[in-house]
Order: structure tokens, then sequence, then C-alpha cells
């Protein structure tokens, strides 16, 4: 399996409304503290408007939700692998991405047989308070020897001027968050960011 190099993650269907008719063919939708019916709203909305501009639409966390909503990929961190039905994922057809953080979570991520693996933080970041030091760019190279062909996915710390030297160490994907949807202009940063990932599509 191939994932678009550029993966964007927002929390709203308007961040998905707004950004992946500019040509994004790889999203997240993390949303938190919600209830089940905004969520399935969201879920709805964003699943319309990725499939109108052929877009890979992952949903995070909330798998059972994932699969009544007919989605295709859903993204579990560990703590939600272990609540996780994973043979009614399998079952439903969704593919399934891990978060990893050690070497303990990876192989826990690797006997769930998941279709990638991603690995944070890899510098620091300001999206969420994390017990994890930075991994830095040797470990994505160490990663991805470990993991052979499943994707690898790197997230944390991610801006445009990095994009290079993550590839260049193994990464098959570069996850990105803060550096979209806190820059001044969000569309011209997806933009460059489609841009500068290109080579790697």
């Amino acid at each position: 399996m191939k994932l678009d190099p550029f993966y964007l993650i927002v929390d709203s269907a308007e961040w998905i409304d707004r950004l992946v008719p500019l040509g994004v063919k790889l999203v997240q939708l993390r949303m938190k503290d919600c209830d089940a019916r905004q969520l399935r709203r969201e879920i709805r909305h964003a699943k319309a408007i990725c499939a109108e501009h052929g877009c890979q639409l992952i949903i995070n966390d909330y798998w059972q939700l994932a699969i009544d909503e007919g989605c295709d990929f859903v993204h579990l961190g560990q703590e939600d692998l272990a609540g996780a039905d994973i043979a009614a994922i399998r079952a439903a057809g969704l593919k399934l991405g891990l978060s990893t953080h050690d070497e303990t979570e990876l192989e826990t991520a690797l006997a769930a047989a998941p279709d990638y693996v991603a690995l944070g933080p890899v510098w620091p970041t300001i999206l969420k308070k994390m017990k994890w030091e930075p991994q830095g760019l040797d470990r994505l190279r160490d990663w991805k020897a470990r993991i052979g062909p499943l994707p690898l996915v790197a997230i944390g710390g991610i801006n445009a001027d990095r994009i290079d030297s993550v590839f260049a160490h193994g990464a098959d994907c570069a996850a990105v968050v803060t550096d979209i949807t806190l820059h001044a202009d969000p569309e011209a940063r997806t933009l460059e960011w489609i841009e500068r990932t290109a080579r790697f599509r």
C-alpha cells in the first residue's frame, strides 16, 4: 500500500472543506471530546468532501463509528488499540494505522498487522503534551528498517522546511497539523506542502 507523502491532520470537517479541494490526497479527522451525534455529522461531511476530491480519509480513534459510517481507514493510538476490536475492524474492510513512540509500542503495533506505522514526535511539538522525548531523525531510519515495506509516517514538529529531511531518513509520509492550522495563511501553506512533497509522490 502507498500513502500520499503529505498527510494532513485536522480537527474538523470544516478544515477538510477548506483545504482538501486545494489538492490534499490524504487527511485524518482527529476530533476529541465530541458526542457521538456530532462526530457522526463531522465524519459524514468529511467523507463526502473527500469522495468528491479523491482524497483518502482516515478517522482517528473512533473505530466503531468509522465502521458504522462505511469509512475505509482508521488510525489508533496505543491506548485505543488496547480497547479496539481489531477483528471487527478487519471484517469491515478498514485499513489500520497505528501510532508508536518506543520499542514496546512498535512490537505491539506490528503484532496487530497494521497497514502503516507512525512514529513521533520527531521534533518537539506544541500540539499536545507527550511523555516521550523527541525521537530524532535517526530513529526514523531505524523504524523503517524494522517495518520493511509498511509505510512509515513521521509526525511531530514537522514543518515545510523539514520535509526533505524526514524523507531522507526513511519516512514515506510526513504528517502535519499546526504548521498548517496555525499558519497565517493555511491555504497557501497547504499548497506549499503539496508542491514540496510532489517529488515523493
